[in-house]
């Protein structure tokens, strides 16, 4: 029985495969396919139902059904059966399928008459193309040899409506791929952009499903996993050390080495597939199963399993990565997520990031800040939307993709971007000029830096210094740690380029949301509040002790600022400095010269240690406060949680309010103190920042223009009254009360 099932899928197939390649126009294609369809499984119904919009199903094509209910008849995703379908990507198997639980009946298409229904789902890797059902008027349920030739068929039917072969009339038969499409993503780094979509990982495009011999198909196939095997075992040989790439590709060469996965391709292809169409109806299949799948370890298990599919596609297709190829003009990269390492080697000649997963916190959201290129993350379905070379514009300041842009869109889009460069010309005539309130008050205006490529920033936007140098991102760009001498050239760089400006060195700042490759990942129920940053210093104090002693070397007799990052309480500090004092102690042993001028500082983000003892705010010589973690620890708001992360506004009263007791502290001690952060760099929020009693603001360098212009046209003792009348209003934000002083300026 199964070799006469397997014949006629075969049958079946090449049938559908001389349908692929007429010439015939797309309306005429589907009503092919489903004519054939219902002929080849003795049905007297095959309809087929195209997705119009992301919430519509569409009738487009029917064998059985009333002809004039075609592209007439519509239902909502999970209404009736198909809609049911649609919506859990599950089949759905019906011997009576007018009293299952669901059933809508639709009087235009003349179902009535029909008792069985199978429904199976139309979809590509998980993106959803619609339905492909079969009914009879006898009452069976079908076979599961029946149920596998439909789903065989709806395989076809999304490889074809890939490759453009359904383009017709009515909206689901629009060409695929050529229609303008907005995605809501999250904004990650500020900045807008135009250009054409790069991706960094091409999707694979199946174009040859069927299989005329199945023992030469079956040997490409064994071929073609016999070098994945290879591959992943010359991979996982060159990852030691590195824990979680090790157990990454431990996964990978469990799923390349089980027989269960390498039979059900071989089964596949016995019944008429070609190797590279068995390979993506697995992968289909193991898709839907494991997002079904409750087990959380399961479901990060499928990232594995899709990678090692692409794999495997691109040795049978040859449709490898875009090594060597050239980049389109006014690059916008698409991945699905990126490494820092990988991010750099595009380096500036990037003009946009867009990526369908990643956070504000990621090692890319790191380096794209650092590089000042606009990051949208979060951008669902864009790499199954995009195509290279496709016309797109990046709204980083709102999270929003325009792919394929209309003519509206880009009209309004190139008006902002012209808006926006308007007034980077009026922010470059006052580079020069210190940022002078109009009540007389100057305030700093630092930028905050962690690449080489960032140091010419600091003449071009008007910056007065570094106030922060993430140390960070030459470890978590290494596949090793670095040596001490690379990083004392490094640092003796960018002290150079600084030009005798003042440079602050954050000692590094791991854990949390930035784990080097080569250290052993903890697994943290929560790792913002674990183990990260001094924590990981005094625990393991070697690699601070490394640092500490290049950052000694490359200063070289000049004046040096380091600063430790999450300090909570007192003894951290009193400890970390204790290792700043043994450095000096080895570098005056040695013969080395000393800094002229050495400065130890730390940066306020936990609300403890605002209330630390007068003798820590006597003994540090400088304080930063990074606004970043401190907002999320004051409000106990997880940045990285979209539902709650924009929920708290800085220029709440309380934050302020706590801000303000800080700022009275170190005015008491005589202790110095800057703000740090993304809200350094908004003009409205750096303006209350200063008007509150902050003189020192570090951002990036884009953003001293803007604050700048603001600063000088603003009176800080007029927004202080706002401040403490909104204060005792009972007001919850100051925001309302000052955008309004603002809206009255000249």
């Amino acid at each position: 029985m199964p070799n006469t099932f397997e014949s006629e899928s075969r049958k079946l197939l090449g049938r559908l495969r001389d349908t692929m390649a007429s010439q015939a126009a797309g309306q005429e294609r589907l009503d092919q396919i489903t004519h054939l369809t219902a002929d080849s499984m003795g049905t007297e119904v095959c309809s087929i139902y195209l997705f119009r919009d992301e919430e519509t199903l569409e009738l487009c094509a029917t064998q059985g059904l009333n002809a004039e209910s075609v592209h007439q008849t519509r239902m909502k995703l999970g209404e009736g059966l198909v809609g049911r379908v649609a919506r859990t990507g599950k089949v759905i198997n019906a011997a009576d399928a007018p009293s299952a639980k669901g059933f809508r009946y639709m009087p235009e298409t003349g179902e009535e008459i029909y008792s069985s229904f199978l429904g199976v789902p139309i979809q590509r890797l998980g993106e959803k193309l619609g339905v492909l059902v079969v009914q009879s008027k006898e009452a069976r349920e079908f076979s599961a040899d029946e149920v596998y030739a439909l789903e065989v068929v709806a395989m076809v039917l999304a490889e074809m409506t890939e490759l453009g072969a359904f383009v017709g009339e009515g909206a689901a038969l629009r060409a695929r791929h050529t229609q303008s499409v907005l995605i809501r993503g999250v904004t990650a780094q500020e900045g807008t952009a135009e250009g054409h979509i790069w991706l960094h990982e091409p999707r694979v495009v199946v174009t040859n499903l069927v299989g005329d011999d199945p023992e030469k198909e079956s040997a490409r196939l064994t071929d073609a996993v016999e070098n994945l095997r290879v591959s992943v075992d010359q991979l996982l040989a060159g990852a030691s050390g590195d824990t979680e790439q090790v157990q990454v590709l431990e996964a990978y060469r469990m799923f390349a080495n089980s027989k269960g996965w390498l039979r059900r391709m071989e089964e596949n292809i016995d019944r008429g597939l070609s190797a590279e169409a068995a390979v993506e109806k697995e992968q289909s299949d193991v898709r839907a199963r494991m997002l079904q799948a409750t087990d959380a370890y399961l479901r990060e298990r499928l990232q594995d399993l899709d990678d090692l599919s692409n794999r495997l596609l691109r040795i049978l297709t040859g449709q490898g990565h875009q090594t060597g190829a050239e980049l389109p003009e006014n690059p916008i990269l698409v991945a699905r997520n990126i490494g820092p390492g990988e991010l750099l080697e595009y380096g500036r000649q990037l003009r946009g990031i867009i990526l369908e997963e990643g956070s504000v916190g990621s090692h890319a959201a790191i380096v794209a800040r650092a590089l000042a290129i606009p990051l949208v993350i979060n951008a669902k379905r864009i790499q199954n939307e995009a195509l290279n070379g496709d016309h797109v514009m990046v709204d980083g300041d709102q999270g929003v993709v325009h792919l394929r842009p209309d003519d509206t869109v880009v009209s309004a889009f190139r008006d902002k971007m012209a808006m926006q460069a308007k007034a980077q010309e009026r922010y470059a005539s006052i580079r020069d000029k210190p940022a002078v309130t109009l009540c007389g008050k100057t305030i700093r205006l630092d930028m905050n830096a962690g690449l080489m490529a960032d140091l010419p920033s600091l003449e071009s936007s008007g910056a007065e210094g570094v106030g922060l140098f993430r140390t960070e991102l030459q470890f978590l760009v290494r596949s090793q740690m670095p040596k001490r001498t690379e990083l004392a050239a490094l640092y003796a760089r960018v002290l150079d380029a600084a030009q005798g400006k003042r440079v602050v060195f954050r000692t590094l700042d791991i854990g949390s949301d930035k784990v080097l490759p080569y250290m052993q990942a903890q697994d943290e129920p929560n790792p913002a509040l674990g183990w990260r940053a001094i924590r990981v210093g005094l625990d393991k104090p070697g690699v601070m002790r490394m640092q500490l002693q290049a950052l000694l070397r490359a200063a070289n007799g000049r004046p040096l600022s380091i600063m430790f990052p999450f300090i909570a309480q007192y003894e951290e500090y009193t400890a970390a400095r204790a290792e700043v004092d043994k450095a000096i102690a080895r570098e005056k042993k040695l013969g080395h010269t000393l800094p002229e001028k050495l400065e130890i500082g730390a940066m306020l983000e936990t609300p403890s240690l605002a209330f630390a003892s007068n003798k820590f705010y006597e003994e540090v010589e400088f304080l930063s406060i990074g606004g970043n973690d401190l907002k999320q620890f004051f409000f106990a708001a997880d940045r990285e949680n979209e539902r709650v992360r924009r929920r708290y506004d800085t220029l709440n009263v309380s934050f302020l309010t706590f801000l303000e007791g800080i700022v009275d502290r170190c005015a008491t001690t005589n202790t110095r103190l800057s703000f740090c952060g993304e809200d350094a760099g908004r003009p409205v929020e750096a303006l209350c920042l200063a008007a509150i009693g902050l003189q020192s603001l570090s951002m990036r360098p884009a953003s001293v223009g803007p604050v700048k212009h603001l600063l000088r046209r603003c009176n800080l003792d007029d927004v202080r009254n706002i401040i403490q009348t909104a204060r005792d209003a009972g007001e919850q934000s100051v925001r309302p009360a000052v955008m309004e002083y603002l809206r009255g300026l000249t």
